[in-house]
């Protein structure tokens, strides 16, 4: 690798640490160590390609998806992490409640199966498709489809508190087509 490149992938990896650290905490599960191995494994394998890649960000994020695939399927002992019940009475909303969101949202996630909580993080927090995840996971559309579905309905029952989903405004089976009620 001549310096130039090297100067390339040193600002990438110094711009992009940060929220590729992110993405892979959410796959891990909140596993900071794993999280840093996923993320070091992604930039190593992309150091030795890297004058042939033309997108790195998609790249490292790839091997990312893909890496975390190949250790669910090997289907180790699943460690299943507890946590402390939050208090009944929370208070006075003091501002934390994005703060008690996101914490309540990383334990569901992280009760997760590993094959649940990626086809979530993709769909939701990364914004893919289900013809992108299907890609990138290398499954079909259908699988990607129930997958995500019945992983949403255990994280709906692992966090009730997270409230039901938003039920969109349909048409009454009466009204006209085309009127909206």
């Amino acid at each position: 690798m001549d310096p130039q490149d090297h100067e390339r992938f040193r600002d990438f990896v110094d711009v992009r640490w940060s929220a590729l650290l992110r993405l892979a905490n959410l796959l891990t599960g909140g596993d900071r160590h794993e999280a840093e191995d996923l993320v070091q494994i992604a930039l190593m394998k992309a150091l030795g390609r890297w004058r042939h890649i033309d997108d790195p960000e998609g790249y490292v994020r790839k091997v990312m998806y893909r890496h975390q695939i190949s250790r669910w399927r090997l289907r180790r002992p699943h460690r299943e992490a507890t946590f402390a019940a939050p208090p009944e009475d929370l208070g006075v909303a003091d501002g934390t409640s994005a703060a008690d969101l996101r914490i309540t949202v990383g334990q569901a996630l992280a009760r997760l199966t590993p094959r649940q909580r990626t086809m979530l993080v993709l769909r939701y927090f990364e914004d893919l498709s289900e013809t992108e995840v299907a890609s990138a996971l290398g499954c079909s559309v259908g699988t990607v489809r129930s997958t995500t579905h019945r992983s949403l309905a255990r994280l709906r029952s692992l966090a009730p508190e997270l409230g039901a989903p938003a039920q969109a405004a349909a048409p009454s089976i009466n009204s006209p087509k085309g009127a909206h009620t």
